[in-house]
């Protein structure tokens, strides 16, 4: 009996992570066979869980959308993520959810157990939230997205005065803003969307077939996406120092870092022009070469002889403007001096 309600669980673990499972899959992980997960499904449905199944040889189940919400699984980390998640919603950037999330807290919280709430208060206790002036989201706007993420379903907005029709993949969150990575049918290639720019209610389409992601590192492509592509100069930049100290110093949107050696990283960004690549690299303090491109070598060797000019010492007889003005002064000051 005990086997039979581990088994239960972890299944219901799996039907909850992802949207479809075949059978056989299920029955391979789960170490049983698929007659064995059939009849584990309709125990599921007697509790409550409205699991729905797909016909074929195959056979598949995913976890539907039911007239009530059945009791989640959580592991320990996973409720002490969602509960600290709930309490920076309130001053997150997400808007409309502040009531609903405490009210969330409330009854999470009354669940824990003593050991968890010990850990929810201690992490709380040491965060300082700090708003930023990024725009907020609509909870509703980005609870739609996440569904469709997740079902892999078409949609459509409307989005800077165009209509758009995308198939959705991730919601990405730097910290000021939220965007949307998905492939972009018209284009034909992959975009990301600013969320706060997109209508807040986008139209459903049909279910998509996921394609192969852009490239082996998503983090590297929402990166590349918003800090390098739109941008006339694209830089990039050898840090002496390791990547680890660099990137305390920048962020996704600014660029991207990419780990050279043990004591060295490369930097890549994009701007509008080569006077904010050399000022923002300059700024971080950490020795640097640029490595492309030429003509941003040149405009640091310029921008670093104007600076060194700057520094130096100069005299009043260097600088005639100085020189005159002083010398006017020095003929205002002699009545003051013979009246008293």
């Amino acid at each position: 009996m005990l086997e039979t309600s581990a088994r239960l669980l972890r299944l219901l673990s799996m039907l909850q992570s992802r949207p479809d499972w075949p059978g056989p899959e299920l029955a391979d992980r789960l170490g049983v066979t698929t007659r064995t997960v059939r009849r584990d499904v309709d125990r599921l449905r007697e509790l409550g869980y409205p699991v729905e199944s797909a016909t074929g040889t195959a056979g598949g189940y995913r976890l539907g959308v039911g007239a009530a919400l059945p009791p989640l699984l959580l592991e320990d980390e996973e409720a002490v993520a969602v509960a600290v998640g709930l309490r920076a919603a309130v001053t997150g950037s997400v808007s409309g959810i502040e009531e609903t999330s405490l009210r969330a807290l409330a009854k999470l919280e009354q669940v824990l157990p003593s050991r968890l709430r010990h850990r929810v208060a201690a992490m709380q206790s040491a965060i300082l939230p700090l708003t930023g002036p990024g725009p907020a989201v609509d909870a509703n706007l980005l609870a739609a997205l996440a569904a469709s993420c997740r079902a892999h379903e078409g949609i459509r907005f409307g989005y800077r005065q165009s209509t758009r029709r995308v198939e959705p993949y991730r919601l990405v969150h730097t910290g000021r803003r939220w965007y949307l990575l998905a492939f972009d049918l018209d284009r034909d290639d992959w975009r990301t969307f600013r969320v706060d720019r997109i209508d807040a209610a986008p139209q459903p389409g049909p279910r998509f077939a996921p394609r192969p992601e852009p490239g082996t590192d998503l983090v590297a492509f929402v990166s590349d996406a918003l800090s390098s592509a739109p941008y006339r100069f694209q830089a990039k930049i050898l840090f002496h120092a390791p990547i680890e100290v660099v990137a305390e110093h920048t962020s996704p949107t600014a660029g991207r870092l990419e780990k050279h050696d043990d004591r060295s990283c490369l930097f890549y960004a994009g701007a509008a022009s080569l006077d904010q690549i050399a000022v923002y690299v300059a700024l971080k303090g950490i020795d640097f070469q640029v490595l492309e491109p030429p003509e941003l070598r040149d405009h640091v060797r310029t921008l670093a002889a104007r600076l060194s000019r700057a520094g130096e010492e100069l005299s009043v007889d260097d600088v005639p403007d100085l020189r005159q003005e002083s010398d006017s002064s020095a003929v205002k000051e002699k009545p003051c001096m013979r009246h008293s």
